[in-house]
């Protein structure tokens, strides 16, 4: 059989990082529509977005914050839209839920198990005249205290709310026991095959970001789905290439963007994330593999259509 291409997917900005960390961190409206742009032309081809505040770059779920850069995507670039459902660690799957709701993309990102998900460590890194925004000191240290919470209830809340929309999950799986929590929902008719799963690897609070980790993960999901799965991966922070690598020879997809690490490669940051998405497809393609266009992905991954969204 001919080798699948491999689906790049670019997670923009995302929740955790914040202004601080990087002058290339997208939050206006203007730089998320045009990184998100340059992105699917450096051959991104499903954009993973979350909506900050356009003045502070607080992360937002709030779709007054999508809707200024949502249709200049859509104009832009045939790129498939993912938007995230993950956006606050501590409002509910209702308010979560609400963007997706209300642009019905062709897809979406559903958390499959309720976590610990910390990035309080990164706090140390600033004194506290480094800050540029009063709310990021305080966001980051105390995320120790976070649970991010997604229990059977929520997932089934969300699922049955969007289902009319006809979306595609982004099933993010931080630890093998959520891909036990996909199948028992799989099972009760939640989710049809074939899903699509991202393994995440380094995220404090989840499984570690080592090679075995992953074989573990694609093994573990090969038992349970069997032919009735995609995946992709998603490593955190320094194991970003590394594990993006690793996956697209294994036969995976991957995911990369300035959301997962602000970094190009060891102690360098990022220039864009146009600038991630050229290196790992320049590496894909010099190991023998092909990158999907757009409308490939939305083969491969059985989309509705870029022309059934609402924005």
């Amino acid at each position: 059989m001919a080798r699948q291409k491999t689906v790049i997917t670019c997670a923009i900005t995302g929740a955790i990082h914040t202004p601080t960390m990087s002058d290339a961190l997208p939050y206006s409206y203007d730089d998320i529509a045009a990184q998100a742009v340059a992105a699917a032309e450096a051959g991104a081809s499903i954009l993973h977005l979350h909506a900050r505040d356009n003045e502070t770059g607080a992360p937002s779920v709030d779709v007054k914050d999508f809707q200024p850069f949502l249709p200049r995507i859509k104009q832009a670039t045939d790129a498939v839209v993912n938007i995230s459902t993950g956006g606050s660690l501590s409002l509910s799957i209702q308010d979560r839920i609400t963007p997706a709701k209300t642009f019905s993309p062709e897809m979406c990102s559903m958390n499959m198990g309720s976590m610990n998900f910390s990035f309080h460590p990164l706090a140390k890194r600033y004194s506290d005249d480094d800050w540029k925004f009063d709310w990021e000191k305080d966001y980051v240290a105390n995320s120790d205290g976070n649970i991010f919470r997604n229990t059977f209830r929520d997932i089934k809340e969300a699922a049955e709310t969007l289902a009319p929309h006809d979306i595609k999950f982004e099933h993010e799986c931080y630890d093998v026991g959520h891909l036990y929590n996909l199948k028992f929902c799989m099972d009760i008719g939640l989710f049809k095959a074939p899903v699509f799963i991202q393994f995440i690897f380094g995220i404090l609070g989840g499984i570690g970001p080592e090679v075995d980790n992953l074989v573990f993960m694609k093994r573990t999901a090969d038992r349970l789905f069997g032919d009735d799965y995609r995946w992709s991966v998603l490593g955190a922070g320094g194991a970003q290439m590394n594990l993006a690598t690793t996956a697209s020879q294994m036969g995976g997809n991957v995911r990369v963007g300035l959301e997962d690490s602000l970094f190009i490669s060891r102690g360098k940051l990022a220039e864009s994330n146009a600038q991630q998405v050229a290196k790992i497809r320049r590496i894909v393609e010099d190991l023998g593999c092909e990158v999907a266009t757009p409308d490939e992905a939305r083969e491969i991954l059985a989309l509705k259509g870029g022309d059934r969204v609402n924005f």
